[in-house]
């Protein structure tokens, strides 16, 4: 079993940036692919980064290319997701997700949420314009 703890959410103004983070409970860290998720209210959960367990691969979904960075301190158990140059449309809860696999084969499946295996609570985030 996994515990996944997210923080860094907020409010920012448009353009402004946020860090955040999530700490995992389990010591094999580099064992667990990682993903960042958000849910806005009555939508679904829609993949925004994903990264390898050793993370040397990263997968960003195209309406965050160049403006989110996701890395991962395997040393400290916890993952980042850096967002820069915010929009009032990723207003939205943030959430970080585990598989309990170091990475997958197909890269779509980094996309699915599906594929993943724990959950944190979420953070929200919210934009404004």
């Amino acid at each position: 079993q996994v515990q996944l703890e997210e923080s860094g959410g907020g409010l920012v103004q448009a353009g402004g940036s946020l860090r955040l983070s999530c700490a995992a409970s389990r010591r094999a860290f580099n064992m667990l692919a990682m993903g960042w998720f958000r849910q806005a209210p009555g939508k679904e959960r829609e993949f925004r980064a994903a990264i390898s367990g050793s993370g040397s691969t990263t997968y960003y979904a195209d309406s965050v290319k160049g403006r989110f960075t996701i890395s991962r301190d395997n040393a400290k158990n916890t993952v980042y997701l850096q967002m820069n140059s915010l929009k009032p449309e990723d207003t939205a809860v943030y959430y970080c997700a585990a598989a309990d696999r170091p990475l997958f084969y197909s890269s779509t499946h980094y996309y699915d949420h599906r594929n993943y295996d724990y959950w944190g609570q979420g953070t929200q985030v919210t934009v404004s314009s």
